[in-house]
């Protein structure tokens, strides 16, 4: 079957799977009791220098990695803000843009919601599977935030970054600085809201932590056009000029983006990346969900044009849930996708954060401005060339 009918009849049948979802959820969940949702506990502080995690280098506290160099860092365990992000109040010399899309006009994203204070409970057959009986058909409304720096040149194809639970202001504001110091290209950045909730049975959770094809086509033939049309801007076809971010899930999601796109996405950029086994509903080609990355996806398959930054904190998630699968450790993850990456000859920065919990504020205030100067490395122009 051709690819690109196979991928079309996949993306039809994800609003009748929904369906199903549905129907299964409102039939279990009348004979069992919903679960609850589980407190989230206390992460304990990770040391960099753990047998078998990477070997990283150590910088003075304070500063960031150079913007040109690949390899693992540590930082911290003070974190002051980037220059670019000292004054966030200041006003942008760029313009942002904002509209909703709701799901009524979605045919890859119809709308599912798990109910209030419920979750799921590990399959007794398989602990790496969880089984979620209140997520049902629900509407939703997001908002779309877009970014156009003053720089940009009507008519010119413009490079962009899609960012995942937008709108991310702090995004707006690294990239109008930059931009200025001429330290990125003149780079329109497309801050996405998520459909709702967190995790599995969510909407949130469905495009963010599944395993396909189905978020990268959502933006590209749903989103995109609306941003070109909103925005009077014209969008770039140069996978070397797109870029995707995102912070916990969303990174996992920024990464599945170009990994199951590469002729769409070259560049990566992730803060906590939810590289772990949280995928709903299972997919029995990738049945331990984002895990599968570094477990099998990178070392088994011929390198991909993906330039990738990651951030992980010493205090990052270790089982926030009632999942134990040995596959919800989010530093081991991004320690392993780092080991991973090193091996296939990647191009990655990979950053420890000390004194750092997960999708730390902080370390983004410091950060930010770097990786995104490291992301934007080599770029040239498709109009230029």
């Amino acid at each position: 079957m051709p690819r690109n009918h196979r991928t079309t009849v996949t993306l039809l049948c994800i609003p009748l799977l929904l369906s199903v979802m549905a129907f299964l959820c409102f039939a279990f969940g009348q004979a069992v009791p919903p679960a609850k949702t589980p407190p989230r506990p206390t992460p304990p502080a990770r040391d960099p220098h753990t047998p078998g995690y990477v070997e990283a280098k150590e910088l003075p506290d304070g500063t960031v990695p150079p913007a040109n160099a690949d390899g693992n860092f540590i930082l911290g365990p003070t974190h002051p803000a980037a220059p670019e992000l000292s004054n966030q109040s200041a006003t942008l010399q760029g313009t942002v843009i904002e509209f909703t899309m709701s799901s009524s006009q979605s045919r890859i994203y119809p709308g599912i919601a798990r109910e209030k204070d419920t979750f799921g409970t590990p399959d007794p057959a398989d602990p790496a599977k969880l089984v979620v009986t209140t997520s049902h058909a629900a509407p939703y409304t997001r908002n779309v935030a877009v970014y156009v720096p003053k720089q940009y040149r009507t008519g010119t194809a413009a490079p962009f970054i899609v960012g995942a639970d937008g709108p991310d202001h702090l995004l707006f504001s690294a990239l109008d600085r930059l931009i200025v110091e001429r330290k990125v290209p003149a780079v329109v950045a497309i801050s996405i809201g998520n459909g709702g909730g967190d995790a599995q049975g969510s909407e949130r959770g469905l495009e963010y932590d599944t395993m396909s094809e189905a978020y990268a086509e959502f933006v590209e033939k749903e989103v995109l056009p609306r941003v070109e049309a909103e925005a009077h801007v014209k969008l770039t076809k140069d996978p070397e000029g797109r870029a995707t971010m995102g912070n916990s899930s969303g990174g996992a999601c920024a990464l599945i983006m170009a990994w199951y796109h590469p002729e769409l996405y070259h560049r990566v950029l992730t803060y906590s990346g939810t590289f772990v086994n949280q995928q709903w509903p299972s997919n029995p080609q990738t049945p331990h969900g984002a895990w599968e990355f570094h477990e099998h996806l990178i070392p088994n398959s011929p390198a991909k044009p993906i330039r990738i930054w990651m951030e992980v904190g010493d205090r990052d998630l270790l089982n926030p849930n009632v999942m134990r699968d040995n596959m919800h450790d989010w530093v081991l993850a991004n320690e392993n996708m780092a080991r991973v990456l090193a091996s296939k000859g990647y191009h990655y920065q990979f950053v420890f954060a000390r004194n750092a919990v997960h999708v730390d504020r902080a370390v983004r205030e410091q950060t930010l401005p770097e990786a995104l100067e490291y992301l934007w490395q080599g770029y040239e122009s498709s109009e230029k060339k």
